[in-house]
């Protein structure tokens, strides 16, 4: 399991926040999507054997919510 921090600065409330956990939520691959609105970034776990980072950030985009950028790393203990 991998961890990603994305950020998405077009995040402004909770309708953004519900859209975005239900679209790359469904993904196969994808353990869990925890939108944060105050600081504009999704934290995403998931298996990068399933799904691609390229694959979340498309649905992200094709959701409206473009990335500026991200952080990965291994999933926390």
């Amino acid at each position: 399991m991998q961890t990603v921090t994305i950020s998405a600065p077009d995040i402004s409330c909770d309708h953004c926040k519900n859209a975005i956990e239900k679209a790359v939520g469904a993904m196969d691959g994808v353990s869990s999507v925890n939108v944060l609105v105050d600081s504009k970034q999704v934290v995403v776990l998931f298996n990068p054997e399933q799904v691609s980072m390229e694959s979340i950030t498309e649905t992200m985009d094709e959701e409206g919510y473009p990335i500026a950028g991200y952080e990965s790393g291994p999933a926390p203990a």
